[in-house]
């Protein structure tokens, strides 16, 4: 296999944690070449996932609960939150942050979270069809419901509750 100048580097200094202070601030992912005692630093790791949040990948599991950098990796790419521990899937803050970046993230949170008003809201008026990724109760309520037709008409129809498909102001917002 055929590995480029940079990723040599990398791979040499794998331990050098100065040098992956710099590098990442231009090549955030050859964090992934990094030993394991720097994919754990903190501070390595805020500079890369401020660049691309997809750095957080190759974070170690520590990191990977660490709201600070959660909130910097979800800042910068939504879709990040896949990476989250357990906990911060179910951490609101880091939650609604994501569905700011991409509403997609929904499929990530915690059950809890896919039944919170506020966190769906959000992440349907990023990316309506997400909606199928709400709990039955939001999808049968008409605020949530008004929001994800609003932003996404025909393509959420099958995601809301039957009741909510015959209702007077939703089929407003479908004939417009």
């Amino acid at each position: 296999m055929a590995y480029d100048k940079e990723i040599l580097e990398a791979m040499e200094k794998k331990d050098d944690k100065e040098f992956f202070l710099e590098t990442v601030k231009k090549k955030p992912m050859l964090i992934e070449w990094a030993s394991d005692e720097i994919k754990d630093d903190k501070e390595v790791i805020l500079n890369a996932v401020k660049v691309d949040g997809g750095a957080l990948e190759f974070a170690s599991d520590r990191l990977k609960d660490d709201k600070d950098v959660l909130l910097e990796a979800v800042e910068q790419a939504g879709w990040t939150c896949c990476y989250a521990s357990t906990r911060l899937k179910g951490d609101k803050d880091v939650i609604l942050r994501a569905t700011h970046n991409d509403g997609q993230v929904l499929y990530f949170a915690s059950k809890e979270l896919r039944d919170d008003k506020e966190v769906v809201i959000s992440a349907v008026s990023n990316k309506p069809i997400i909606l199928k990724y709400a709990s039955y109760r939001l999808r049968s309520d008409k605020d949530v419901a008004i929001t994800a037709v609003s932003k996404g008409k025909q393509k959420v129809l099958d995601y809301i509750t039957p009741n909510l498909r015959e209702d007077e102001d939703i089929r407003k917002l479908l004939e417009n």
